[in-house]
């Protein structure tokens, strides 16, 4: 009898340390997901990979790259661009702009709206992009807010 009750709680412990190790995998592949930034009207143009590594072809942060230069037509860094200049409705910088770029992963789960737009009815609520969109909204310092969010 003390023996059984000795492998039952094995098992339960074991099953139980299984679980939590399987949740906690299950949470790690959720944060580490690609953040895919889509712009435009109709949110189908690229605009690049938010949390990718710098030296990835895709990734904002890749200064020599599509996504993450400041003079390529189509980057949120190119400040007279239409995905980077303040005024245009489709930039996340612009701070009163209802057609700011989609956050989604490559499921096409949707993680809110890159928008300077505090307001915006559905802002990302992922921390450390709400904490880059409102450094832009006090500095109002494109160079600078690149820095910070490309910066590790």
């Amino acid at each position: 009898m003390k023996r059984t009750r000795l492998v039952v709680v094995a098992v339960v412990s074991f099953l139980l340390a299984s679980l939590f190790l399987a949740r906690e995998s299950y949470a790690e592949a959720q944060a580490t997901k690609a953040l895919l930034l889509f712009g435009g009207h109709d949110h189908k143009m690229f605009l690049g990979c938010l949390n990718c590594v710098d030296t990835s072809d895709s990734s904002v942060c890749n200064d020599v790259g599509k996504y993450g230069s400041d003079v390529t037509e189509n980057s949120i860094w190119n400040d007279v661009g239409p995905y980077g200049s303040d005024v245009s409705p489709t930039s996340p910088w612009n701070n009163v702009s209802q057609h700011a770029p989609i956050i989604v992963d490559r499921d096409g789960k949707s993680y809110g709206y890159f928008s300077a737009n505090n307001v915006h009815h559905d802002r990302t609520r992922v921390d450390w992009l709400v904490t880059i969109l409102d450094y832009y909204d006090r500095t109002n310092d494109l160079a600078k807010t690149r820095e910070k969010m490309c910066s590790n």
